[in-house]
């Protein structure tokens, strides 16, 4: 099979996964949640999303692998894994603030191969498969933008930047810029894919945040890396940008 084959079932799974969502969001801004040993906060939106997508994904290929953020992996070295995070910002989630995504990638052999990141309440979504990527069913590009003082910089949140040893190359990247906001998590890649946003820096990313949206970002013509400009898989957080862009971001984050 080739990725696109997956295409439809991906659909099935986004169509679920935002049920459920929609379903839980007419009460915003009163999500019960609780804390996970890091401290982030999980609410049993996240558990039931996560349950009823790897239940699908287990009727239909019963010898795919899932990585995913609530209930663990399982045979993630398979030749196709399916990569989720039932609700990307949480914290925006049970706040009320529509800034969440869904995060579902397809892997193959272990490469990026396909990949959505969802806004469910919004109804904004855009899935890529390296080569092009869709918003909302029609092609989507990042923005052209070849200056730094011209760019707009999100990120997810400075509470994972304060203290870090990355935190002066962040803080000298958003001087640089025009201006930086945090309309971050999986929703800034929406945003940069969209040609909203120019710069999304993120310095700590698990594999469930980053793995799906490389195929989104790369679609739409962006790039992705880590935060030193290596590859992004197995790297330290991840910068995209315009390819313009990309390099001027890197040296800045680097000093």
């Amino acid at each position: 099979m080739q990725p696109n084959d997956f295409r439809g079932f991906l659909d099935e799974l986004l169509a679920q996964s935002g049920a459920i969502i929609r379903a839980a969001w007419g009460d915003t801004g009163h999500i019960a949640y609780e804390s996970k040993s890091d401290r982030s906060p999980v609410t049993e939106v996240d558990r039931g999303v996560e349950k009823k997508l790897r239940e699908m994904i287990g009727a239909k290929f019963p010898s795919h692998g899932i990585i995913a953020e609530e209930f663990g992996s399982e045979r993630e070295n398979a030749e196709w894994v399916w990569v989720i995070d039932p609700i990307d910002g949480t914290k925006s989630f049970i706040s009320g603030v529509p800034l969440f995504v869904t995060l579902i990638g397809l892997l193959h052999c272990g490469k990026p191969v396909l990949g959505a990141i969802d806004q469910p309440v919004l109804r904004e979504r855009c899935v890529g498969d390296n080569e092009t990527t869709l918003f909302n069913g029609k092609p989507t590009r990042v923005r052209l933008c070849r200056n730094l003082r011209d760019a707009v910089l999100t990120t997810s949140g400075f509470e994972t930047i304060a203290g870090q040893p990355f935190e002066k190359g962040f803080l000298r990247l958003a001087a640089a810029t025009r201006f930086t906001r945090t309309w971050g998590d999986g929703y800034g890649y929406l945003l940069l894919a969209t040609g909203r946003v120019d710069v999304m820096a993120e310095p700590i990313l698990a594999p469930w945040d980053l793995l799906p949206l490389i195929a989104v970002v790369n679609g739409a013509g962006g790039k992705i890396t880590d935060v030193t400009g290596g590859e992004a898989i197995g790297g330290s957080g991840a910068i995209a940008a315009s390819p313009e862009l990309h390099p001027k971001v890197v040296e800045e984050f680097r000093g």
